[in-house]
């Protein structure tokens, strides 16, 4: 080969490799491409997935563990309200926690979730409630009580003044008047007897002390009458279970609440209860018989804002005291249904 011919093919040698960096770059970037593709197609993917699980609401009824929590008024604008799998996982008891807390027959007559009704008599247990005259009583006068003897009970009053300041807060309003409350066993009868009601004394809600009756009474005298959801009033019940409370019998449920439909009738079960029994639109006789579907091992649960509560039932033993599992370094409250057992409410957080 001549000198010339040397020199020219060691020109075009550069060349060559340049050809080659490039190859190179272009197959690099490539590669890059593909993967930005699939990065962002997981990302959406997941995206769309956790979406997809926040829309659903409860989980099925045939899963053991159910989650609940209010849905109305919930504020999008900031952080979420909802717990996180991670959190939950952290704050739920294990088996090693529980401990036995014995339970006498007796209280399955006792507590919040007591249900009362034509096929379920009250007992009147000296300590399940303490009635106290809601006039002399109350905290604040958002609110007024048609007459100086109508008591409630001490922790549903309390939860009354609450649930009343907030409404005086959101709309100004002191126009609604408690008109019925806590019955005798006597009142109850004189009230069977007059033809005033179909329930004679002993079967009545409002022997629970938790159960009153609310009506709207604008100052300017311009109309009166029982409570219904319209206008400012609205807020009532829009919020009253984010205070504990329910309507005791709403509509659609005459046949299992042996009540014809009453928008004014509320009752107290507490915050978590009322959450799922509003979310899922149950009434309490509903309520109590679900529970028992579920136990200390597989609870219910219930959130409520950023609180997490358990829900189980234990049924009571046939004579004797009932072995009531409860988690030891948790707080809780135990109430009898007045039926069959216990419903035990756990707050994890």
């Amino acid at each position: 080969m001549s000198n010339g011919s040397q020199r020219s093919s060691r020109r075009q040698k550069p060349a060559k490799k340049y050809r080659l960096r490039v190859d190179r770059v272009v197959a690099a970037a490539l590669v890059l491409i593909v993967l930005i593709v699939i990065f962002t197609s997981c990302a959406k993917s997941c995206s769309k997935g956790s979406k997809s699980s926040s829309d659903d609401g409860d989980a099925s009824t045939s899963e053991p563990t159910t989650q609940s929590s209010i849905v109305d008024n919930l504020d999008t604008s900031g952080q979420s309200d909802t717990l996180l799998t991670s959190q939950l996982d952290t704050l739920r008891p294990d088996a090693s926690q529980f401990v036995n807390e014995p339970h006498p027959s007796t209280d399955i007559y006792r507590g919040n979730l007591v249900l009362i009704n034509s096929a379920h008599e009250y007992t009147f247990p000296s300590d399940d409630t303490d009635p106290a005259e809601v006039w002399n009583n109350r905290s604040n006068e958002f609110y007024n009580v048609s007459d100086y003897v109508i008591k409630l009970d001490k922790e549903t009053l309390a939860s009354l003044d609450a649930w009343m300041a907030g409404f005086y807060a959101d709309k100004k309003s002191t126009e609604i008047t408690i008109i019925g409350g806590y019955r005798t066993k006597n009142e109850q009868e004189i009230k069977y007897n007059g033809g005033y009601t179909r329930f004679k004394g002993g079967f009545s809600d409002y022997h629970s002390a938790r159960t009153f009756d609310m009506g709207i009474f604008p100052k300017d005298g311009s109309s009166s009458g029982y409570y219904t959801s319209t206008g400012i009033y609205s807020w009532l019940d829009e919020n009253a279970a984010e205070y504990g409370f329910i309507v005791r019998f709403p509509e659609g449920k005459e046949e299992l609440t042996g009540e014809p439909a009453r928008t004014y009738t509320y009752r107290y079960v507490g915050k978590p209860h009322a959450t799922y029994i509003k979310q899922n639109g149950l009434c309490l006789e509903e309520y109590i018989e679900k529970i028992k579907s579920y136990n200390s091992t597989a609870p219910l649960e219930i959130t409520v804002g950023q609180k997490l509560y358990q829900v189980y039932y234990v049924p009571a033993a046939a004579s004797g005291n009932t072995d009531v599992p409860v988690p030891q370094d948790k707080t809780h409250s135990v109430s009898g249904n007045n039926c069959d057992g216990f419903i035990v409410t756990v707050a994890l957080n």
